[in-house]
């Protein structure tokens, strides 16, 4: 059963993306088509920021783009860790933005502001929680989302080679945004007939709010929650 995701492809060690190798487990056949790019702001701002490390008390990552924008950063500055800056990253492997504020209020609490670099559209919950502590925070936007320059090309290729796909997995209210338009001109009135999916609450918010049935929504953002929700939602075979 042939499944789009809208999403960029990573590899894993394998040399595979893992929704392709996940959903393949389950009968699904998946391909990816990218619909966000990304581009930097504020760098040499954000550089000056870098190289006064004592003036905070560490460093809030939320998304892999932050993280590309310090390495661009250090890369100019000719520094390869922000350890050598003198900056410690602030709960590096926690989760949501709840889950990230109670690790930051779980520890001492920072004299020194904590620098948030983030892109244009970001949460709220973050900020307020650790206002509401107390716990000084200094953000910087270093990226906003545009959409990928080959969406609408990729999006005809795909629906004149495969069809209407039997499910369309969205991971970004961003990204149903700029493509959304073009899906519903390339399915016509096959566009009942196929399953949306989200691959978070956000998203099956936005979903919603565009008066489309959300079939699926992962209980976590996971290939292997995606791939058990879009086996439900498909009635698909199990991969026993």
């Amino acid at each position: 059963m042939k499944v789009l995701l809208l999403k960029d492809a990573k590899e894993d060690d394998c040399g595979q993306d893992p929704y392709i190798r996940e959903l393949g487990l389950y009968g699904l056949e998946a391909t990816l088509i990218p619909v966000l790019s990304f581009e930097f702001l504020s760098l040499p701002s954000f550089s000056e920021k870098l190289s006064h490390p004592e003036g905070y008390g560490g460093l809030i990552f939320t998304s892999p783009r932050a993280v590309e924008a310090v390495e661009l950063c250090l890369e100019k500055d000719n520094k390869t860790e922000v350890n050598k800056i003198g900056l410690d990253t602030e709960g590096a492997n926690s989760g949501n933005a709840e889950k990230l504020a109670e690790y930051i209020c779980s520890r001492e609490s920072p004299a020194l502001p904590l620098l948030f670099p983030c892109g244009t559209v970001k949460g709220e919950i973050l900020p307020k929680m650790l206002k509401d502590r107390g716990i000084p925070m200094e953000s910087i936007t270093v990226y906003q989302k545009i959409p990928h320059p080959g969406i609408q090309v990729n999006l005809n290729s795909y629906y004149s080679k495969q069809g209407v796909p039997a499910s369309i997995t969205f991971f970004s209210p961003s990204g149903l945004t700029y493509s959304l338009k073009h899906i519903q001109e390339l399915s016509g009135d096959s566009i009942d007939r196929i399953k949306f999916a989200a691959i978070g609450p956000s998203t099956a918010r936005a979903l919603t709010a565009q008066g489309l049935r959300v079939s699926c929504m992962a209980e976590s953002p996971t290939p292997l929650a995606l791939a058990k929700g879009l086996q439900v939602a498909l009635q698909a075979p199990s991969c026993d």
